[in-house]
């Protein structure tokens, strides 16, 4: 939407003309002010309308300047997020909090995100023509220097502009803090104070890169024609002290560039030219102001700001391949010197001052101040690959060397195709690849090494590349399997498709993620990132250690492997489900205190082995109270969790679900719900869950019970009915029962009360079993095991009609919905009081 400001405008006539104050809840424009005295507000509205956005309000001659931002605000100043200006609001809406109807302009909910005070440098008016404003922030997020620039044209339909963080003390990698994620609640409900009062700056002392530059160790040399890079070694564990620089491992192909009187060519980690292949690329780098020298770096493809793997091979086989991005970390050769003993930090020093400004496609590696343990925790809950770890004094060596270290989220590396299968056995796509590495020099030399069969991998591919990896196989083809250490035995596909397997020529390299090696050598929990054209197969060892078990504080509760993929279908990693959880303890833990539960453990992620915990006599995790035998005799202790601590623990401890009884342990045989599980057969719609919901709603309204409705994280619906807790498990189970039975006969076409998917078709199973002693259903907030990890989400009966699955919100999304979430619609269930006794007399 272009700008409604305009000269011959009267002030706000865009933001009268869209709405209609007598249907919207927006404040109505009062008269006007066109000059403003003392400090100038400023407001973040969060609005999620029909996609969920940023707006930023900024006060000046008595409106608000506005630009709706799509992704937000970032501290990251090499992020860049488009702003598109809007029309001018008036100072009153920097209060605005609240749901815009359907059919108005914007509708949607609307939360103050954040708040405060601006300075704008230099004159607004003339910043605003010259479409460049830089001001500074004083909010309860934001702070710091921040800078407005138009990038649109005269006479383009949208006033588009770009907002970024300027570099100063508050500015911060994105992979060391998102505000957006941290913070997403609004300042109204969950106020902050300003954050200059809350947080200290996060500046810092001049460092060693910024003082003066030490370049005595530089000499005079002609540039090299070849020159082999330097190489990390896998890390066991992340160093500790102030001697090392730490940097992002970005997932991409590693190249040299090689400039030589204004001449570029870029060359593979292997020493192979692919100038020609990255033309454009390479005129970009020819126009750094560089007459000769080597630059040390790797090239990406970013996706919503994170490198993608497979999107940097679609690119290079694309002619055009203009997304591929240049991300440079050292520069060994610089017009006429080696730097090569000089100082990693001078190094890097010389190529900030070299690529300083504002370039798309040539970028300088950033590298973070905060601790190496806290960088690792932030690129594992992004999904990052790892980080790169260098001694700040190392020179810089051909060759893997220990001043080079790579440490790992999950474990990554290069593998020989060996053979493959054919998808469901039909030719033409390829099913699984059947993998190995050398054993012996990391040269590859025939005379000591030999290729050991490394397992297979079978995801991680759509059909389009399998039938990719298929043209590219097929000539390859050869008769008999090429290992020199064959280990059939741990082979996943040899028991999947024993006999199909096809072997070739070992040439081609694919990158590969995985959990673990085996004993025997063989990958564990593989998946397929792309193919690696820049590496001969002669090259590719087996790579020592593992992922790093470095503990990471979530609540204090230390999260071991927090990159281990739980859910690869979302990619929602261990890391990630325990911070959701410790995002919504406040809203779960009601539905869990004193509630005896039980947990779905997944240790290998929802795809592997799983298991139900109830009992134990020692959990062996901080917080969760196993209950004295004396409260269930003749079983074992029953488990509560009562604390974020609990609740934590078992999130260390790979619990997925939660899982409560409907009794607390204070009145163990009086249940104080009744919980009516609606779980749709094959081939029922889901409008029809909808109307069978508002069915058993009314039924139990003309029986005098008041109920409330959650979705269950999966296909279907949870009814839950409170009660006070006056009868035993079989009443409450008989009534349950009996009021199913009067539901499937009543309207037989919609219901079932008989479990088993073939009684179940075309039909809404009504799970009465839940109610029966020792039986449980998923607590709210609860994520689910399941391809997607939906959560079950408390709603009001109101939201039912805008329903759209029982997985409607998920580990990814929930904590961003309930941050619009001004008001609890299950607010009144806590404080109901009702029996079933009229109700039982009314069902018979």
């Amino acid at each position: 939407m272009a700008s409604d400001r305009a000269p011959a405008s009267p002030p706000l006539s865009g933001y009268r003309r869209k709405r209609d104050f007598l249907v919207t809840p927006e404040p109505a424009p009062a008269a006007s002010k066109l000059t403003t005295s003392g400090d100038l507000s400023f407001v973040v509205q969060k609005h999620w309308a029909s996609r969920l956005h940023y707006d930023v309000r900024l006060e000046h001659d008595g409106v608000l300047l506005s630009w709706a931002v799509p992704k937000g605000p970032c501290y990251d100043p090499t992020e860049k997020r488009m702003a598109i200006h809007v029309e001018d609001h008036p100072v009153e809406y920097s209060a605005f909090e609240g749901t815009i109807p359907k059919k108005q302009y914007g509708a949607g909910t609307v939360i103050v995100w954040d708040r405060g005070t601006w300075e704008p440098l230099g004159d607004p008016h003339d910043s605003m023509s010259k479409g460049k404003l830089v001001f500074r922030l004083h909010g309860e997020k934001l702070a710091g220097l921040w800078e407005l620039v138009r990038i649109s044209k005269p006479g383009d339909r949208q006033d588009q502009w770009m907002l970024f963080k300027k570099r100063d003390e508050w500015a911060r990698p994105l992979a060391e803090f998102d505000v957006i994620k941290a913070l997403p609640d609004s300042v109204t409900t969950h106020p902050q104070g300003l954050i200059e009062d809350r947080e200290p700056k996060a500046g810092r002392a001049r460092s060693r890169a910024e003082a003066e530059l030490d370049l005595s160790a530089a000499i005079a040399a002609p540039l090299p024609a070849k020159l082999e890079p330097q190489r990390a070694t896998l890390a066991s564990s992340l160093p500790s002290g102030g001697d090392w620089i730490t940097e992002a491992k970005l997932d991409g192909y590693r190249m040299l560039a090689r400039v030589d009187n204004g001449h570029v060519r870029l060359f593979t980690s292997g020493g192979h030219d692919w100038t020609k292949k990255l033309a454009s690329l390479a005129a970009e780098v020819g126009n750094l102001l560089v007459s000769s020298g080597w630059l040390d770096g790797e090239i990406v493809v970013l996706r919503d700001g994170l490198p993608d793997f497979g999107a940097l091979q679609d690119a290079i086989d694309n002619a055009a391949n203009r997304e591929i991005v240049f991300f440079l970390f050292d520069l060994p050769y610089l017009d006429g010197m080696d730097l090569r003993n000089v100082p990693l930090w001078t190094r890097r020093a010389l190529l900030a001052r070299l690529l300083d400004g504002d370039r798309e496609r040539i970028r300088f590696s950033q590298d973070f101040e905060a601790p190496p343990t806290r960088v690792f925790e932030a690129a594992a809950g992004l999904g990052l690959e790892g980080l790169m770890l260098k001694r700040r004094d190392a020179r810089y060596e051909s060759g893997r060397t220990q001043t080079w270290l790579k440490a790992k989220c999950r474990l990554r590396q290069e593998l020989v195709i060996c053979g493959f299968t054919a998808r469901g056995g039909r030719e033409g796509e390829v099913g699984s690849l059947l993998l190995g590495y050398y054993e012996g020099s990391e040269q590859g030399k025939r005379g000591g090494s030999r290729l050991h069969d490394a397992g297979s991998v079978g995801t991680g591919w759509d059909a389009r590349t399998g039938r990719d990896l298929w043209r590219r196989l097929a000539p390859l083809e050869i008769d008999s399997a090429p290992f020199d250490i064959a280990v059939t035995k741990s082979r996943r596909w040899s028991r999947r498709a024993a006999g199909s397997e096809r072997w070739v020529r070992p040439e081609l390299v694919a990158e590969v993620e995985f959990a673990e090696w085996t004993a025997d050598g063989v990958v564990r929990q593989a998946s397929f990132k792309g193919l690696r054209v820049d590496k001969p197969a002669r090259r590719v060892v087996r790579e020592g250690g593992r992922t790093l078990t470095h503990a990471l504080a979530v609540s204090q509760i230390k999260v071991t492997h927090p990159g281990r993929i739980i859910d690869p279908s979302s990619g929602v990693t261990k890391l990630d489900l325990a911070r959701y959880y410790e995002s919504v303890a406040a809203w779960m833990l009601p539905h869990l205190k004193d509630r005896p539960v039980a947990m779905v453990r997944a240790p290998d992620g929802i795809e592997g082995e799983q298991f139900f915990q109830k009992h134990v006599e020692r959990t062996g995790m901080p917080g969760i109270k196993a209950h004295d035998r004396k409260l269930w005799p003749n079983h074992p202790p029953l488990l509560t969790i009562d604390t974020i601590e609990a609740l934590m623990s078992a999130a260390q401890m790979n619990a997925v679900e939660f899982h409560t009884w409907n009794s607390t342990v204070r009145r163990l045989d009086k249940p104080d719900r009744v919980i009516f599980d609606l779980d749709p057969g094959e081939g029922v719609k889901w409008t029809h869950i909808q109307e069978v919901a508002l069915l058993v709603q009314t039924l139990l309204t003309e029986l005098g019970l008041q109920a409330w409705l959650k979705t269950s994280g999966g296909k279907g619906l949870h009814v839950v009915v409170p009660l006070t807790p006056r009868l035993d498990y079989d009443a409450v189970k008989t009534f349950s029962k009996a009021f199913v039975r009067h539901l499937t006969k009543t309207i037989p076409e919609r219901f079932s009360a008989t479990s088993g998917a073939s009684n179940r078709i075309g039909k809404v199973y009504v799970d009465y079993l839940r109610n029966g002693m020792a039986q449980t259903t998923a607590a709210a907030f609860s994520a689910r095991a399941r391809r997607g990890m939906g959560v079950s989400m408390p709603v009001s009966w109101e939201q039912l009609p805008e329903l759209k699955s029982g997985a409607q919100w998920t580990v990814q999304t929930a904590r961003e919905y309930l941050s619009f979430q001004t008001q609890d619609p299950w607010a009144a269930y806590w404080t109901t009081v009702q029996s079933l006794a009229s109700a039982i007399r009314r069902l018979q």
